[in-house]
């Protein structure tokens, strides 16, 4: 009997991968649009930031609800598959392989060497070797086994939610009533806040809260998944609100809501006028410890969608192997972040992110609308956890998925139709695939 997934995974384990997939560099860099496009109004920029974390719990719960129906692997990757047929979960993970998944870990791994810049410098080629390292270093570690790469997936989650806090309420508490700009004393920005400014705004707070779905794709080694998975995604998503929250009223309280609108490195120029400047690498640090972790939660979980699509017969059947001693898709692992590597290497992630990244909202909607899909098609399934609030929960969520992709499509056509383009190219090869799988004996 070949090898198979282990369940390893605990709710506490499955929490902190989906926060730690969700905080990158988004927290120390999109506070500053977000609350000029609300036009310099703290109070409405941390109700685009709430409100961006309640439609992402929306999704959550809608997840949590999938999740409990089908504990296996692949997790988003399935729920289409089930509700919607084979051919368009294939295209969601052809482009979560080729594009999204690498991308993201070659984006958070070169990203981090150039943070590493300032502590030393480095060349072009080194930082190319230090992107190569880290993703190597991931690969190396989740190959080995899951548990290890959990507990290292736990400790750097652990470190950077710490220090996000322990830096917010340090800034709070020497910012409010010293002599730092404070939120009460700070004139607003231009401009006025309008109706598409705060559209826009929330667009972007969706954008820093994406990535909490990458937990259902493990879903296959978790404990007890019908519980455990609904449980991270909720309890997960909730800290995610209350993180980022903090971190807004305390850069606020820092530098005061004019000057943060204005700044483009809002976390560093908080701490910077607080602390003095050579408190600013404190930031950079959290911000390397905050990419790596981001990027080593991708390499845990994307690889089991590759594993999933292999094992049924739609992608390369070497993926679907599990390593005898370690319990792992190596090969999967080791093949993204070959791909990955080669990305961050040629420098070409940025483009094909640029192109296909916002697809990958379409595929969320699917997820949800999967929820209303199976209630119709299998009302009998066994349903440990059923979402909160059916149908609005589903049907909000797919309609702010279906928000971000028209704006991406009104505000960039070119770009849309060559991301489109570049999805539908996985067509061909899900043809090919599905008749080699018909045609075996």
């Amino acid at each position: 009997m070949p090898p198979a997934l282990v369940r390893t995974l605990g709710s506490r384990d499955l929490t902190l991968l989906v926060v730690g997939n969700v905080i990158g560099s988004g927290i120390f860099l999109v506070p500053a649009s977000v609350l000029l496009q609300s036009g310099g109004s703290l109070p409405i920029a941390l109700g685009v930031w709430l409100a961006g974390g309640v439609l992402s719990l929306m999704g959550a719960l809608s997840y949590a609800e999938l999740g409990g129906m089908d504990p296996g692997a692949g997790g988003l990757y399935a729920y289409i598959r089930d509700a919607f047929g084979a051919f368009p979960a294939f295209l969601y993970g052809w482009t979560l392989f080729f594009v999204i998944g690498a991308g993201t870990i070659a984006t958070l791994a070169v990203a981090a060497a150039e943070y590493l810049t300032q502590f030393t410098p480095l060349s072009a080629v080194a930082k190319q070797g230090v992107a190569i390292a880290l993703i190597a270093s991931t690969a190396v570690i989740n190959v080995r086994g899951l548990r290890g790469s959990a507990a290292v997936q736990n400790v750097t989650t652990g470190i950077k939610v710490l220090a996000i806090v322990a830096l917010s309420l340090l800034l709070l508490g020497l910012s409010l009533g010293g002599d730092a700009a404070t939120v009460a004393n700070a004139p607003p920005p231009a401009p006025a806040v309008t109706l598409s400014g705060v559209g826009l705004s929330v667009i972007a707070v969706l954008w820093a809260y994406e990535g909490w779905q990458y937990v259902t794709f493990v879903a296959g080694e978790a404990r007890d998944p019908q519980r455990t998975i609904p449980r991270a995604l909720i309890v997960g998503t909730v800290l995610l609100i209350g993180i980022y929250l903090l971190a807004n009223v305390a850069y606020a309280a820092a530098l005061g809501t004019a000057d943060m609108a204005n700044s483009s490195r809002v976390a560093g120029d908080a701490v910077t006028r607080v602390l003095g400047p050579t408190a600013g690498k404190i930031v950079a640090l959290v911000i390397i410890v905050s990419m790596y972790s981001a990027a080593h939660g991708t390499v845990i979980t994307v690889p089991r969608v590759y594993q999933a699509m292999a094992a049924d017969g739609v992608f390369f059947r070497q993926l679907a192997a599990v390593h005898p001693r370690y319990g792992t898709p190596a090969v999967a692992v080791l093949s993204s972040c070959a791909w990955a590597a080669v990305l961050a290497v040629s420098g070409t992630f940025e483009q094909l992110l640029t192109y296909v990244v916002f697809i990958g909202w379409i595929f969320y909607a699917l997820g949800a609308a999967a929820v209303i899909r199976l209630r119709q098609t299998q009302p009998g399934a066994v349903r440990p956890f059923r979402v909160p609030g059916y149908p609005f929960t589903p049907v909000l969520f797919v309609l702010a998925a279906a928000a971000i992709v028209g704006n991406t499509i009104v505000a960039q056509p070119r770009q849309s139709v060559v991301g489109l383009g570049m999805v539908l190219l996985g067509a061909p090869a899900y043809a090919v695939w599905r008749r080699r799988t018909t045609a075996a004996p």
